[in-house]
């Protein structure tokens, strides 16, 4: 038996329920005081395309805050060079969607090349 995710006490189903004012004040205060200032007219656009489709739904808006009318959607988030494709769970509400997409590559290095130390000199070229 899977246990049930809640939110501050509430399951999703209640979330869902509740008005956005009411959800809005169960936020950490960075994410309270942005949406009490209302959504932009690109996050409104963006919400009603999410609601309508069925399919993922491309976005450069990174700093859509996750509610919970979202959970169980499909998104692809752009992160600067692409599009990468997220699914929304419970776990995410109250995040940003930038924080799910990483806009930086972890630098992977190998070893050094030839010229990059004073001891490279002597190595074999082979």
């Amino acid at each position: 038996m899977a246990k049930e995710y809640l939110y501050r006490g509430h399951t999703i189903e209640e979330l869902k329920r509740m008005d956005l004012s009411t959800f809005i004040s169960l936020l950490p205060a960075r994410q309270r005081r942005s949406l009490k200032r209302g959504l932009t007219k690109q996050q409104k656009i963006f919400l009603d395309k999410l609601k309508k489709s069925s399919k993922p739904v491309k976005t450069h808006r990174r700093d859509m805050i996750i509610l919970p009318e979202m959970i169980g959607k499909e998104v692809m988030v752009h992160n600067g060079k692409e599009f990468v494709r997220i699914k929304l769970e419970p776990v995410m509400i109250g995040h940003y969607l930038g924080e799910y997409v990483l806009t930086r590559k972890p630098v992977k290095h190998s070893g050094p090349g030839i010229g990059a130390t004073r001891s490279s000199m002597f190595t074999s070229k082979k």
